[in-house]
């Protein structure tokens, strides 16, 4: 076992007015009251008449659309047709291969539950455009239809997304399905109390034997991404738990005013926030996360027992960043949230080039093998602990192949563009990396 440096408490005061103390006790903001999804309505305020919304029901004991209206909270009876009862899958909702049976500012709500999403479930058995075994990757629910304006959103609710979310419903992938939820061309969408996994322990690509079967179906049950997203505008993501995917947890960019609150990304093989997408990636509006915990990616996610496996990181051929991005600009607001033991970066903002903000409140960071935070440009960081253990990963039973303090594993990276202020307040860093803060131009 290689031998650790030392770790390294520093507390630093800055000429330039930037103060480090020991982190203050956070309060983190109540939570939201449990009717904040508001009811859509029929006529706009500015008197233009919408297309009536319409709320439908998913339960494990619903039926096929052809036996259930799909409109009453309630079991199929076990014979007839058009039964006033809910569906029995998303994929009735949403077909792949079909004409989509909710629109633009509908409510589905889903009953606790385990789903299976991909090639093999409801709707999703035959040989068609998109489900086949010779192609199950494509078998994914469409985009989810926008909403009509940001009064009147789409929303996709678990059950119980109003009083807590004790139990939410499982959407779990298979088949090497590609994503789970597509919000590519989705605005005014609100998704909330809902499981997103799969059923498998792989990484894809992983070269320590752990790589999904991708050679010929059937591929099990693996699937590469929670949500995807790309030119998206006004969705809010709540009470999300992402975990245990093939590749990633959230891949997206061109994304204008978003919202995440209490969402985890935990336990992804390749990364669990990956804004680095086809083509022009940049962010822009304001980006809120709160309660945002982003932990174990890079690692593979045993299953059932979710614990992390097979570690790995670039010198192995994965990536591991915990959230990273391309160049991007936008208003980024991040409170009361935790970025650790990533097989990478913590929370990579380094691309942060294109203008806009950087608010960190009430940030922990900890042993992630890269750095715990990197940011460019106008930043605030206050009442934040940064703790660069970068040697974390070494000689653990779950470490397949880690690079250990990479990027030299300074535990606050602050780049500057030209003109910007960053500001620095009731902050304590300390670690084992080659320094505590690292400043320069970009």
């Amino acid at each position: 076992m290689p031998k650790r440096p030392s770790l390294l408490f520093v507390t630093i005061l800055f000429g330039l007015g930037l103060v480090l103390f020991s982190c203050s006790q956070a309060t983190p903001p109540a939570l939201m009251a449990g009717n904040d999804l508001q009811a859509t309505a029929t006529v706009r305020a500015d008197g233009a008449t919408l297309p009536s919304s319409t709320t439908y029901y998913i339960r494990p004991d619903g039926g096929s659309a052809a036996q259930c209206s799909g409109l009453v909270d309630a079991p199929y009876p076990g014979s007839g047709t058009s039964q006033p009862c809910a569906w029995d899958h998303p994929f009735r909702a949403l077909p792949p291969d079909g004409t989509p049976r909710i629109r633009g500012g509908d409510t589905l709500i889903i009953a606790p539950g385990s789903y299976r999403m991909g090639y093999g479930a409801p709707e999703a058995a035959g040989d068609g455009a998109h489900c086949s075994p010779d192609y199950p990757w494509d078998c994914t629910l469409p985009a989810i239809p926008s909403g009509p304006d940001a009064a009147h959103p789409t929303r996709i609710l678990g059950q119980g997304w109003d009083s807590g979310c004790a139990n939410p419903p499982e959407l779990w992938g298979t088949e090497r399905s590609d994503h789970i939820l597509d919000l590519r061309g989705s605005s005014h969408v609100q998704i909330a109390c809902l499981e997103i996994t799969d059923h498998a322990g792989c990484v894809e690509f992983h070269s320590g034997g752990l790589a999904c079967p991708r050679q010929s179906y059937p591929y099990g049950d693996w699937a590469g991404t929670g949500i995807v997203a790309a030119d998206s505008s006004d969705v809010t993501l709540r009470d999300l738990n992402i975990h245990g995917l093939a590749d990633a947890g959230i891949r997206g960019g061109r994304l204008h005013n978003w919202t995440l609150e209490r969402v985890r990304l935990v336990g992804n093989g390749w990364v669990g926030w990956d804004g680095d997408i086809d083509g022009n990636d940049s962010n822009s509006g304001t980006l809120t996360f709160r309660r945002w915990t982003v932990e174990w990616n890079g690692c593979a996610e045993t299953w059932p027992g979710q614990q992390p496996a097979g570690c790995w990181a670039q010198s192995a051929g994965g990536y591991g960043d915990g959230v990273g991005t391309g160049a991007t600009g936008g208003d980024w607001l991040i409170e009361d949230s935790t970025f650790s033991h990533n097989t990478s970066d913590g929370l990579d903002l380094l691309y942060h080039s294109l203008g806009g903000s950087i608010t960190l409140r009430r940030v922990r960071a900890e042993g992630n093998a890269g750095n715990p935070v990197k940011v460019t440009g106008q930043t605030r960081l206050e009442n934040s602990v940064l703790i660069a253990n970068c040697a974390f990963f070494d000689g653990q039973p779950f470490t397949y192949n880690v690079d250990p303090c990479r990027a030299l594993g300074n535990a606050l990276e602050l780049n500057f563009m030209g003109g910007e202020t960053m500001t620095l307040v009731n902050n304590t860093i300390y670690g084992q990396g080659d320094g505590l803060v690292a400043a320069g131009p970009r």
